[in-house]
């Protein structure tokens, strides 16, 4: 095995990790805890779930620590091919970093309110951590206009590399223009959450990431011969 498919299989087991903290995180946790139209038991499911709720925020520190490793892992094997691309992948993608990581303590304010919120009453404290619980969620909807952002460099990466199938970089790209249509739909358009749009946009960065993943982790990335002879396959 070569240096190269070393760290492409390195930066494939990162990819690993981020994706299933981060599908634990942001989707079975809340998931669990979710009731419909009614806070309150929101509320009940996190203390009767505390322990639920932690590894929901820790998984997520996690994901955070693994998002901070994997642009590095990917300029270093992707940064021959435009070092200005691979420069504005790694930047785009530290940028959400410390936004997601300040919404998360919010969880924890929550967290703290409804399990040991002093002499506050129980209304008052029950309010202050809904109100916290939505700070968090406004974070994160800050930093998903980065998560998606920094899909287009690092997707027009992959495209031109070589290494890497180029239907997964068109696919990165595509899931970056995702992000950016669900977070300025969301501000911009009335209604836009209960569009059956909304419900699909997300689709192309999840296969193209997770896809990008398992090549990675499983394929590792192309030798500069098989490059070659794809090339003169397609000349032929």
């Amino acid at each position: 095995m070569t240096n190269e498919s070393r760290l492409a299989r390195c930066a494939g087991l990162v990819y690993l990790v981020v994706v299933v903290t981060g599908f634990f995180s942001l989707g079975y946790v809340p998931g669990q805890l979710a009731a419909a139209g009614n806070h309150e038991a929101v509320l009940t499911n996190i203390v009767s779930q505390q322990g639920l709720f932690r590894a929901g925020v820790a998984a997520f520190l996690v994901e955070q620590v693994a998002f901070l490793a994997l642009p590095l892992l990917l300029f270093r094997l992707l940064g021959g091919v435009h070092r200005h691309a691979a420069v504005a992948m790694v930047a785009l993608a530290f940028a959400g970093v410390p936004i997601a990581v300040l919404g998360v303590a919010h969880r924890l304010d929550a967290l703290q309110l409804l399990t040991d919120a002093g002499s506050l009453p129980v209304d008052i404290a029950h309010a202050m951590a809904w109100l916290s619980l939505k700070s968090y969620g406004h974070a994160i909807f800050v930093a998903s206009l980065f998560w998606g952002l920094w899909l287009f460099p690092f997707g027009w990466l992959v495209v031109r590399c070589g290494k890497l199938p180029r239907a997964l970089g068109v696919l990165l790209m595509l899931g970056g223009a995702g992000y950016l249509v669900d977070v300025f739909g969301m501000l911009l358009l009335e209604g836009y959450a209960r569009a059956a749009f909304s419900d699909v946009v997300h689709l192309p960065a999840a296969v193209g990431e997770v896809g990008t993943c398992l090549w990675l982790l499983v394929m590792g990335v192309r030798t500069a011969g098989g490059q070659a002879r794809m090339i003169e396959g397609g000349q032929a």
